[in-house]
């Protein structure tokens, strides 16, 4: 069931001052042949952005992109005429399709932003750029998965076959999770705390693949917060 193991000091690394970053995948200079992807997924990025600071207008194509602040709030402008700011317990998604440019700003002029920020492949090519945001509930996530990105059924959609849940676990807590229909594959990534897998533990910013199953188990050892990523 255990595919793929990343653990979190096998990541990828650029601190550039204003921006610490950590890469799960091939990104930017980091380059490893056998972490380039997982299913769909093509970036998971885990990035502290300095007070004041963040990445100027760039441009996307044909991707689908979902960002999660953990720490602090983003601030977004975008082509398509947005000026947002996502924060703890929103959801950012991006289907860039034909080509949009952003920018991405830390709110803050005082502490860091901590967010993580996931690429998917998308389904179909070349659609109109598409953008959305939501708030969630984080007492709907405690010891249950929540979800977040669902393609066909919400809260929020993204131009693939993609669900996208989190947990917050209480130490002791065992839960399960069911892939959808159409699924062949789960990463998980343990934003905090430490979790138990088929008698694996798991520790903050590790991740896990998990392939020829329909359904797995986890097991908090510690209090716990869980991205659970269904390709």
């Amino acid at each position: 069931m255990i595919t793929v193991v990343h653990k979190a000091n096998t990541r990828g690394h650029a601190n550039h001052g204003w921006l610490d970053t950590h890469h799960t995948f091939s990104f930017a200079n980091y380059w490893d042949p056998e972490r380039v992807h997982f299913g769909n997924l093509r970036v998971l990025n885990d990035d502290i952005i300095a007070a004041g600071t963040g990445f100027g207008k760039h441009p996307h194509d044909n991707m689908e992109i979902i960002t999660v602040p953990i720490t602090g709030k983003v601030l977004h402008q975008d082509s398509m005429g947005h000026t947002q700011t996502i924060g703890v317990n929103e959801v950012q998604v991006m289907s860039a399709g034909t080509g949009i440019f952003h920018s991405e700003y830390n709110a803050s002029e005082t502490d860091d932003l901590s967010l993580l920020q996931i690429w998917i492949l998308p389904e179909k090519r070349n659609i109109k750029p598409v953008y959305n945001q939501l708030l969630f509930d984080s007492e709907m996530a405690q010891n249950r998965w929540q979800i977040l990105v669902d393609d066909e059924n919400g809260p929020l959609k993204i131009n693939q076959h993609a669900v996208i849940s989190r947990i917050f676990l209480d130490k002791g807590k065992e839960v399960s999770y069911s892939l959808k229909r159409g699924s062949e594959r789960s990463y998980l990534f343990v934003i905090e705390g430490s979790v138990e897998m088929d008698g694996v533990k798991f520790d903050a910013r590790d991740g896990v693949g998990l392939e020829e199953t329909n359904e797995f188990k986890m097991k908090a050892l510690t209090k716990a917060l869980v991205l659970n990523i269904e390709l």
